[in-house]
């Protein structure tokens, strides 16, 4: 393991050599810089009582690592083995709306999301991406003078006197940096501990180390962040962070201004383990806190003391003898007439931690997984909930959508990466490799078509592993076809109920149904745990060791790969040279 980095001051190193490489089919990744984050002690203010039990551990704040938000302002060719002209059939566009500078202004953009998915848009098919809560009029903003100009939290991160913010950094030719930053090159967000810093790691740049801005709270440790791809252009980017004290701040980059919101926990108590700002919006945010519930929060509207309104759960869900399960108990909904103060909607998906959440590539659907091993389908704009997949054992900690909406990955403690069909609405694969638990999944566009896709995921045992993956290369264990009386709870754990229900076995898989039909088309379904003798086996086209410390993210952009750990490291893996340029995907070399 190696030594935290206790200093005021990030290093940048360029190590070479074989255990510096990633060899895969298409050629050899190279470490092309590794970034270190310099870890804040403490505050003063953070006492804690010395505990002469040697196996105590003494409270901390929740913790995720690091984790990172990318953002490039320049609009980028899309990935040249994905041909966003084919989607049309199925779930995922790809699309995303920008609010245009001016009226001269490209409404096109890239923007890679802290999923390390990256999302494309174009002037025709912007009016497309569905929009949460447009059938409110209470959420329409107002028409007037000041309705099309994009607005700024109000007070100033450098002259705040707010306890929350113990200090702000600038780097001294900030303004300079800013300007002579290329529209193509690659502003970075990433958070550790109480830490929170703004970095350029465009190429050729000399001055990766120093941060752009780096803002330490006091007791506040960031745990999530998320960039706004609608409203970003040459003189503004909006950034939503979740803290571990259930604070969330709103932060406009460029003039340095921010606004708290939840303050003093005030409508949740609960620290936010993951946010993401709504695809299509301007102003809604979507929060999840560790107490199981899911809110969207307003980053205008102010905060009041929050009562859910009376609405029964859905549906409940026995696990074994528990009856303690709801998928997805609407607090306050989105249709809501009380739309004057934040939340604008709350709903309660379990009683454990939400470790992690994804939106479609459609806009559409949503992904979430929680500590107690589940996998939840929500049609959020409807407010429904569609499909529950259980994990093998253990809980579900990170999840992302394939570029195309018609897979969802996912990781956790079983140590596997499952892959999961929304169009047959089944598990269709899991991944073994990893030797501890999956800490993040990510799908990999610029290595990705119609057919082929390539994926990757980190872990706890401080492993990056490659997987590629085709649908027809999948095939059900022999052991399906010959099995005897006995041979499936012989090898599944019995963690949870196993009765099989006519919902979950009547969909069949059919190339001309798309996912929006066999989604949207059913009630919900809570599917059973599929025992590993009747489920497909993926094993990876590259498994390696490539951090000293357990990983924490992992995302693909399209000239790097980049992974982060928990103790700082991030690291930009340079592709081969020939890697975007190839016109086919060989999976089965």
């Amino acid at each position: 393991m190696t030594s935290i980095l206790l200093d005021t001051s990030n290093t940048v190193g360029h190590p070479s050599g074989p255990e510096y490489q990633l060899a895969v089919g298409e050629g050899i990744y190279y470490l092309q810089d590794d970034l270190h984050l310099a870890t804040p002690p403490p505050h003063p203010s953070e006492h804690t009582n010395a505990n002469p039990n040697p196996l105590a551990t003494a409270p901390r704040p929740p913790t995720t690592g690091v984790k990172i938000s990318l953002s490039c302002m320049n609009s980028r060719k899309p990935p040249p083995l994905y041909n966003i002209a084919n989607l049309g059939s199925t779930r995922s566009n790809l699309v995303t709306s920008v609010i245009k500078e001016s009226e001269k202004e490209s409404r096109s953009s890239h923007e890679t999301s802290s999923d390390g998915l990256t999302a494309h848009t174009t002037n025709a098919s912007a009016a497309k991406t569905p929009v949460f809560g447009e059938d409110n009029a209470l959420l329409t903003p107002a028409a007037g003078k000041d309705s099309a100009k994009r607005k700024k939290p109000k007070t100033s991160i450098v002259k705040s006197n707010s306890s929350f913010i113990s200090r702000v950094m600038s780097h001294e030719a900030m303004t300079k940096r800013i300007q002579e930053h290329t529209t193509d090159g690659l502003f970075v967000f990433a958070n550790i501990n109480r830490a929170f810093q703004w970095l350029d790691l465009s190429p050729n740049n000399d001055t990766k180390a120093q941060h752009i801005i780096k803002i330490l709270f006091t007791k506040a440790h960031m745990l999530c962040h998320d960039t706004n791809s609608f409203t970003k252009g040459p003189n503004h980017l909006d950034i939503i962070m979740g803290a571990s004290t259930a604070d969330i701040m709103w932060f406009e980059a460029y003039s340095q201004k921010y606004a708290r919101i939840n303050k003093n926990a005030v409508i949740n108590a609960s620290p936010i383990y993951q946010i993401k700002w709504l695809p299509g919006s301007e102003n809604l945010f979507l929060a999840a806190h560790m107490d199981g519930a899911l809110i969207v929060y307003d980053k205008e509207r102010d905060d009041a003391t929050f009562v859910p309104e009376e609405r029964p759960p859905l549906i409940s869900i026995s696990k074994g003898s528990e009856k303690d399960h709801r998928p997805l108990l609407i607090n306050k909904s989105v249709n809501s007439r009380n739309q004057k103060s934040n939340p604008v909607a709350s709903w309660k998906i379990s009683n454990h931690r939400i470790n992690d959440f994804a939106f479609s590539p459609d806009s559409r659907h949503l992904a979430v997984v929680t500590e107690d091993g589940f996998l939840h389908i929500i049609d959020y704009l409807n407010e429904q909930l569609t499909d529950i997949y259980p994990s093998y054992y253990g809980g579900f900690l990170c999840v992302c959508w394939s570029p195309d909406g018609k897979y969802v990955l996912t990781g956790g403690q079983d140590d596997l990466v499952s892959i999961w069909s929304l169009r047959e609405r089944r598990l269709v694969a899991r991944c073994p490799g990893h030797h501890s638990w999956v800490s993040s999944v990510a799908f990999d566009p610029w290595r990705c078509d119609e057919r082929n896709y390539r994926f990757g995921s980190v872990g706890e045992d401080r492993r990056l592993l490659l997987w590629d993956f085709n649908a027809a290369m999948l095939h059900r264990p022999k052991a399906l076809s010959v099995r005897q009386r006995g041979s499936i709870s012989s090898h599944a754990p019995l963690v949870r109920n196993r009765t099989e229900s006519q919902a979950t076995t009547r969909f069949r898989s059919d190339s001309n149904l798309t996912t929006a039909d066999s989604v949207e088309g059913e009630g919900m379904v809570e599917h059973p745990v599929e025992s590993r003798t009747r489920t497909a086996e993926l094993p990876p086209v590259m498994s390696k060791i490539i951090d000293e410390d357990p990983m924490s993210w992992l995302g693909f952009e399209e000239d790097h790969i980049i992974t982060a750990c928990a103790h700082g490291h991030i690291r930009l893996w340079s592709r081969p040279q020939e890697a975007t340029n190839s016109s086919q995907v060989d999976l089965h070399s």
